[in-house]
């Protein structure tokens, strides 16, 4: 079996889940993206990213309560798992071990 990837999308959207911890949801992963990155992000490839965190099990959800100010709908939030976390760190060790192969370059 095919062990699960990470793209770079959903590494941000991850990296962003799990610095929010327990807080994270749709809209605020959107704009806590859209100021990190400088640019304007789809709602619906946020959501498109953590559906498919969620079927390899790098994230969980659970829905918050039912709100005035939401016209009766409930936030869903997400959490990294111990796998998203795992993911994570292989992801970081891997660049920086690519980054430190980078020799000293001269741009003067």
């Amino acid at each position: 079996m095919k062990s699960a990837t990470l793209g770079e999308f959903e590494e941000l959207v991850l990296l962003t889940v799990a610095a929010q911890h327990d807080q994270a949801y749709g809209v605020s992963i959107l704009e806590s993206l859209e100021e990190q990155l400088d640019r304007k992000i789809s709602i619906s490839a946020v959501h498109v990213a953590l559906k498919r965190m969620d079927e390899k099990g790098f994230v969980k959800s659970r829905f918050g309560g039912i709100t005035k100010d939401r016209g009766g709908r409930r936030k869903k939030f997400y959490v990294i798992t111990a796998m998203g976390k795992s993911m994570l760190d292989e992801q970081y060790a891997l660049r920086t071990r690519i980054y430190q192969q980078i020799p000293k370059i001269s741009f003067s």
